[in-house]
């Protein structure tokens, strides 16, 4: 495929605060000599672009991706054979700030990125006649170019329309273009050229506001829900009529909108601006940015037309298919396992994002601690390879990798470290665990190699490895004031990294870079248990939740140390009164541990409970989305939409209902099913490569027998393994797994 490549642009000038700049409008008018049998359209596109082909929009939505430009310029390939006719033909393109002009990044230094500039586009067209001829269109002095009523765009910051700014037909033939002037031929990005391969953004639903209230700053329009999205504005304006749309995701005490001014200038934090023409049923939704909220405040309006028909929410996130789910007779459980899939929807677009109202960075942390759930509800393979290629762009010289994707170089000083960085190996791992395949190996291969050697070489004296961010967020504190040392979960996840390199490694064959690995992990492992080990108390450095269960689940203690520490584990929960005092790197291991000890009613409990700090808190306090800390007052809650504390819907999936799939990369699986006391059922499905695996356990209520029904595909290899103390009517612990209903019973009860 030749890829366009010459790329265009109406000015050099670019949209600032200090200055705003209108999107561009680029039209190109064409003549065909006859009806067409195929026709490809090949666009890329440093910045956002929306396409039309004789006035039909046919892109799809923040088009073609969000990349760094100078690490790869994204193109979309598609059939417009339908759209043409014989005679004269028109394209049309507006085109959006994008990540080619970053406004609202400025706190992560994208202002001064090294390709900002101008919005720039690249085209072809190919078609094929009936008689099979060709005709072929690309970019030339014949494009050209006018304002359009999009006066600002940014992708963090919002979207301003002066509809009265609008020239109609202007993206179809028999406009006037007299008054537009030549589009200007510009620098190309430097990055590699590629198809765009992401699941696309999608407009998943429409969602009515639920109530709204007249208050002195204007009008509040209450959705109900936390997400993320536009919003449609229906309105019958008056002509000049300023119309202002302030986003948020939560209300102050005072009934005012939270806002997040420390990310953006006063004034630009999540708002869209319409100015109106004056006519009846005008209607407007913004193209080149997206929200994270629950409540709008309107501003601008006269009494008669704040209605509820004003705003609908359009709900956007990548379309990314269902692959799994839980349920079960708690509904604070089935609420979290709401909340995490929601969470996890709206944090995704065209990759895993840290929150939709204020950053929508690539938090590389959140997506790697997010991974293994996220492959188990929903299909995100397609997007984490696309993803994967700009992390291995943006890794250095040194094999380091930025805290955040794409990056214009921030994220290297800070906001990195192996338990951020380790998302280089851990979506490749768990997306060939859980999807099978391995190219998403063969191509991240060489990038887990080169990061290796950095994790080598960045060893201290001692063997240990100590360099950027730790347990995020613990309960009650400031994001770094964690109690596990950053010593001690470095070394750890460094030692797992290793470990899962080497799996990968010997997957395809890499003998060398295998050993190298392993021999690695093996080292750290050893220095961890001589210097960060207490075997006289059996505690890990730092004494607390997160330093035990990550030593338990990442094998840090041999197996006869385990029983030893695993009960230092229970006494820690216990100084707690049962509840959770971990961080993000705690959260995601500390009930899988806890399961493996035989303790999954505590963890359970620990999760649901309503008391704080706890899952369920969160509930009893109305949240609608997974936050981003655990703190007893609101004004301390910094995000209340972040998927980074969502793997408990791994562990409900895995750990209550039981579906272990592939847990050791050898394609086997194992049903292991948690009889919660207070369940009397619960049941989750995942839908693997081969087909739909599906478990039910059922509690008869005066008999207390579990009826557990399996549904597995054909040819599924593994066992179903039952937690010690019950059993099976024969009195077997383990059964191969096959597909029917079986009886289990207390041990006890057989005797």
């Amino acid at each position: 495929m030749k890829f366009p490549e010459q790329f265009i642009a109406a000015s050099h000038e670019y949209c600032t605060f200090e200055k705003h700049v209108n999107a561009p409008l680029l039209r190109r008018e064409f003549n065909l000599s006859g009806p067409v049998a195929e026709a490809n359209l090949l666009i890329g596109a440093a910045g956002f672009y929306e396409l039309y082909v004789n006035g039909e929009k046919i892109s799809k939505l923040l088009a073609p991706y969000i990349s760094a430009p100078d690490n790869i310029v994204y193109y979309d390939s598609y059939n417009v054979r339908e759209y043409l006719q014989p005679g004269e033909n028109v394209i049309g393109i507006v085109l959006g700030n994008g990540m080619q002009n970053p406004i609202g990044g400025h706190v992560w230094d994208f202002h001064k990125a090294p390709w900002r500039g101008s919005p720039r586009v690249a085209l072809g067209l190919t078609a094929t006649y009936t008689n099979g001829e060709t005709f072929e269109l690309s970019n030339d002095e014949n494009f050209l170019t006018s304002p359009s009523p999009i006066y600002f765009d940014d992708l963090r910051c919002g979207e301003y329309y002066d509809v009265r700014l609008e020239q109609p037909g202007w993206n179809m033939p028999g406009f006037n273009a007299n008054n537009w002037t030549p589009a200007l031929h510009v620098r190309p990005p430097k990055g590699e050229k590629r198809i765009c391969m992401a699941d696309p953004i999608v407009t998943v639903g429409q969602v009515a506001p639920v109530s709204v209230t007249k208050t002195a700053a204007g009008y509040l329009y209450d959705f109900g829900i936390n997400q993320s999205g536009v919003c449609l504005l229906h309105i019958d304006g008056e002509p000049g009529q300023e119309i202002v749309l302030e986003h948020c995701e939560h209300l102050l005490e005072t009934g005012e909108l939270t806002r997040h001014d420390s990310f953006q200038p006063r004034g630009y934090t999540q708002k869209d601006m319409y100015i109106c023409k004056g006519e009846k049923y005008e209607t407007y939704r913004p193209r080149f940015t997206y929200h994270g909220f629950r409540y709008v405040l309107v501003k601008g309006l006269k009494p008669h037309q704040a209605t509820e028909n004003l705003l609908t929410y359009q709900v956007m996130h990548s379309n990314l298919a269902e692959r799994g789910g839980f349920t079960c007779d708690n509904q604070v459980a089935n609420t979290l396992q709401e909340l995490t899939r929601r969470s996890t929807l709206s944090n995704f677009h065209y990759f895993p994002t840290d929150c939709p109202h204020r950053e929508k960075n690539g938090w590389t942390g959140d997506a790697a601690i997010s991974a293994e759930h996220t492959l188990l509800n929903l299909a995100p393979e397609n997007s984490y390879k696309e993803w994967l290629r700009s992390v291995c762009k943006a890794q250095n010289d040194k094999g380091a990798l930025p805290g955040i994707v794409p990056t214009g170089g921030w994220g290297f000083e800070w906001g990195n470290g192996p338990a951020w960085d380790c998302v280089l190996t851990y979506l490749p791992y768990f997306t060939y665990i859980y999807r099978g395949g391995t190219e998403i190996l063969e191509e991240n291969g060489t990038g887990i190699f080169r990061y290796i050697h950095y994790l080598s070489r960045s060893m201290r004296q001692d063997g240990l490895i100590e360099l950027g961010l730790g347990d995020w967020c613990p309960p009650g504190k400031q994001a770094h004031e964690h109690q596990a040392p950053v010593l001690f979960t470095d070394s750890v996840i460094s030692m797992d990294i290793c470990q899962k390199a080497a799996f990968i490694f010997n997957v395809l064959g890499w003998d060398r870079e295998r050993d190298f690995a392993q021999c690695l992990a093996t080292e750290l492992r050893a220095n961890i248990r001589k210097e960060l080990i207490d075997f006289a108390t059996m505690l890990a450095l730092g004494s607390c939740q997160t330093s035990q269960a990550m030593a338990l689940f990442y094998n840090v203690f041999d197996e006869n140390e385990n029983p030893a520490a695993a009960a230092q584990l229970l006494h820690l929960i216990n100084e707690t009164n049962g509840h959770i005092d971990t961080g993000i790197l705690g959260a995601r291991v500390i009930f899988h541990v806890l399961s493996d000890m035989g303790q999954s009613d505590l963890a359970f409990n620990m999760i649901t409970r309503p008391e704080y700090p706890s899952y369920g808190n969160w509930v009893a306090r109305g949240a609608t989305t997974l936050w981003e800390n655990f703190h007893p007052q609101e004004e301390g809650i910094w995000s209340r939409n972040h998927h980074f504390f969502g793997d408990i819907s791994s562990w409900f999936i895995q750990r209550v209902a039981g579906i272990r799939y592939n847990p050791c990369g050898d394609g086997q699986v194992f049903i292991t099913p948690s009889f919660i006391s207070s369940l009397n059922f619960a049941e989750a499905f995942h839908i693997t490569p081969s087909g739909k695996l599906c478990v039910k356990w059922e509690r008869c209520k005066t008999t207390g027998t579990i009826l557990l029904k399996v549904s597995v595909p054909d040819k599924t290899r593994g066992e179903i393994r039952l937690e010690k103390g019950w059993t099976f009517e024969d009195g077997a612990t383990t059964t191969p797994c096959y597909q029917g209903v079986h009886k289990i019973r207390l041990q006890e009860e057989l005797q």
